[in-house]
């Protein structure tokens, strides 16, 4: 750790635990859904955004239980510092901006709760002040982010104590924004991650690739809180629904993702919940037809098949809190459109030039926390990404590249929680990698190292 870093931090920290001797009793009552609610943040989060049973039931019930606010509006900030490992490039030249410092990093406002007892939703919208341009400067900007809106309706068992069916539609922005369970992409592990880190170049189209650049629209019903099934389709954000990609970058070759028609999305999980345990096992997945370039939609599209398996298992008490959770994705890309056209010399604009016509991509991901008395937290997490070769797709190049054409990227998190009141995260985190796009030494051909991007990050994460 640099000696730069080391006084950032300690000044940072002793600034932020001044947080800790403010009054306790007005955490409960700050948050949107707090607020409306009447309970207190832990009802609802593990840690936010990672839910509990109540937590999943509430968001199910389309964000209706409780008595509607005047003036439903939520605040977040995140404030942090970034430590590369090394953070230049084999030229002498910085690789991410504002490293060793603290900044602003996000800061979003919510319009989160009920509208009547059978609709609500939240709209995020946020600014980041990480954010390099198509010249190569580093400036703020804003946009839409998550959004999931709701209609819901139940019906109760036969002795009026609890929902026998609850069911609804959805409309969002973000495939797996509207699961329950943190262990789908939109709200799984790292929760935040540091916006002037280094990472892999492979993901899977579903984790993030389409990401406040579609509208989604849904229909799930869950029974007798044991058996979940949602059936979703997603389209390009355009027309009536551009608002859900409202600040993206819809122009530019290489910009946002654009889809053919509408792409499903299917959810099915099994859960149990006995005591302070909970268990759910499920299987998740979508099927996108993308255009190689977003500003030509008269061309063949590519094909994304993405199937994974998930599972998590919470045990939740005073003072003891246990989360495990894991996913495993499977996708197989076929370059339909792209491959002929890359093999006849003519590549469709800024689209992939695959080496080969099929390609698949593996990613794990595992994470294990523990919380004492919801204040004090630890997490290890074990990610991984493997794929084929494909020099097309993953060509050598500085940082970036792979000079095997290798995507297989894998590695491990390690965090650290502080939480002196309900809606203030205090958070340290650790990337260690052990491969970084197909190799842990001279991966890029320039004589980068897998460890070389390991960085730190020191966080602040306040809602209110």
């Amino acid at each position: 750790m640099s000696m730069r870093f080391s006084y950032t931090l300690a000044a940072i920290v002793s600034a932020l635990l001044l947080c800790a001797v403010l009054p306790v009793r007005y955490a409960h009552a700050v948050p949107a859904y707090a607020r409306q609610t009447g309970q207190a943040c832990v009802a609802c989060h593990v840690s936010f955004p990672e839910l509990t049973p109540y937590g999943r039931n509430f968001k199910l019930s389309g964000y209706t239980i409780g008595t509607r606010q005047t003036v439903p509006l939520a605040v977040m900030a995140q404030a942090g510092v970034t430590q590369v490992n090394n953070n230049k490039d084999d030229q002498g030249n910085e690789i991410v901006p504002k490293t060793d410092k603290l900044e602003l990093s996000a800061a979003s406002l919510f319009l989160a709760g009920k509208v009547n007892d059978n609709i609500g939703g939240f709209v995020q919208w946020t600014y980041g002040n990480i954010n390099v341009n198509n010249d190569g400067k580093v400036v703020g900007h804003s946009g839409i982010d998550n959004t999931d809106l709701r209609a819901v309706g139940r019906i109760e068992n036969e002795d009026k104590t609890d929902l026998k069916w609850l069911y609804g539609v959805t409309l969002h922005n973000n495939p797996t924004v509207q699961d329950v369970w943190n262990t789908t992409p939109a709200f799984g592990f790292p929760f935040t991650g540091a916006p002037n880190g280094i990472g892999p170049t492979a993901a899977t189209i579903i984790d993030g690739g389409l990401a406040q650049q579609v509208a989604g629209m849904g229909a799930y019903v869950y029974w007798d809180r044991t058996l979940y099934a949602e059936l979703s389709g997603y389209r390009t954000a355009d027309g009536i629904f551009s608002a859900l990609r409202a600040g993206q970058d819809t122009h530019s070759p290489g910009g946002v993702a654009r889809l053919k028609g509408t792409n499903p999305y299917w959810r099915l999980a099994y859960n149990r919940e006995w005591g302070p345990n909970s268990l759910m096992l499920g299987t998740y997945g979508v099927i996108v037809d993308r255009y190689p370039d977003n500003t030509l939609a008269d061309t063949p599209t590519d094909r994304f098949t993405d199937v994974a398996v998930d599972a998590q298992y919470q045990y939740i008490t005073d003072p003891h809190t246990f989360t495990l959770q894991a996913t495993h994705i499977r996708e197989k890309q076929d370059y339909r459109a792209s491959f002929p056209a890359t093999q006849a010399g003519s590549p469709i604009g800024a689209g992939p030039t695959p080496d080969n016509p099929t390609d698949l991509l593996r990613t794990t991901k595992i994470k294990a926390s523990y919380y004492y008395e919801r204040i004090y937290g630890a997490t290890i997490a074990y990610f991984s990404t493997r794929g084929g070769t494909d020099a097309g797709l993953y060509p050598p190049g500085s940082v970036g590249g792979s000079a095997n054409g290798s995507p297989n990227s894998s590695g491990s998190i390690f965090e650290l929680d502080y939480m002196p009141i309900q809606n203030l995260r205090l958070m340290l985190q650790y990337y260690d990698f052990a491969k970084f796009n197909g190799g842990n030494s001279n991966y890029d051909g320039s004589g980068r190292r897998a460890r070389d991007n390991n960085m730190l990050f020191l966080n602040a994460w306040l809602v209110l």
